[in-house]
């Protein structure tokens, strides 16, 4: 029995038990295999409950159950991290038949993935406030940020936000379809998703690049730039700043 056939049985139950199994007395283990078999498929049932509760609340609980088990059969744990467990959902998703009606579910995914990893993310302190106040508006425009790893951006051509608040947070759910970028920052403990203005996601992409303030903020309406700024600086998204003339 090769560890791939082991595996495959732990996560198929409908894969019988593999051959040679047996327990401390010599006898054999298919009784222990099964509940083995079934703690693991409820575990990582579990984990993906935890990881996606807007995708789970939009299928309904039977179904997300249901599919939970077809996603472990495809992809099994790479870590033995339980928390880390689901970051292939997203194209899973994008490619499980059932869900096909619901086209921005890998979208919505992606963003619950997204705030997983900014709650788990490296903690960094953020500049000093007087470090970006000192700064001139020529200055500024050659500044590069420093952004913390809890920063994350995801991109949609769907509502995802509206989809993530009226499910979290009871506000309206979408009422037409649209592109909206969210810029995921963590000022504390917990990560908060926000909607960002049109092109905004370009001019984060664009920081997230390395580029100055100043190219960044050619991708954006200058109205929009002062509240951007605001979001990076109100989520402890800046650690540091470098300027072309240091």
């Amino acid at each position: 029995m090769s560890q791939q056939d082991f595996q495959a049985a732990l996560l198929d139950p409908e894969r019988p038990v593999p051959a040679g199994l047996i327990d401390p007395q010599g006898r054999p283990a298919g009784r222990r295999f099964n509940v083995y078999r079934n703690n693991v498929a409820v575990s990582l049932t579990e984990a993906l409950r935890q990881a996606f509760p807007v995708v789970r609340k939009l299928v309904g609980d039977e179904f997300f159950t249901a599919m939970a088990q077809e996603h472990l059969r495809a992809h099994p744990p790479a870590s033995p991290l339980m928390m880390f467990y689901g970051e292939a959902m997203p194209d899973f998703l994008a490619s499980f038949p059932p869900v096909a009606h619901l086209p921005y579910l890998p979208d919505v995914a992606r963003m619950e993935l997204a705030l997983r990893a900014s709650y788990h993310a490296a903690d960094v302190a953020p500049a000093a406030a007087s470090k970006l106040a000192q700064l001139t508006p020529e200055r500024l425009a050659r500044t590069r940020f420093i952004l913390a790893p809890s920063l994350k951006l995801v991109r949609s051509q769907w509502p995802i936000h509206t989809i993530w608040m009226a499910n979290m947070r009871g506000t309206p759910p979408p009422v037409t379809v649209e592109h909206q970028d969210v810029l995921i920052t963590r000022a504390a403990f917990d990560p908060e998703p926000h909607l960002l203005p049109p092109q905004g996601g370009d001019t984060i992409t664009a920081l997230i690049d390395g580029r100055t303030i100043g190219t960044a903020a050619d991708k954006i309406e200058p109205t929009h730039l002062p509240a951007l700024l605001g979001l990076l600086i109100t989520g402890n998204a800046i650690t540091d700043i470098s300027t072309e003339d240091i």
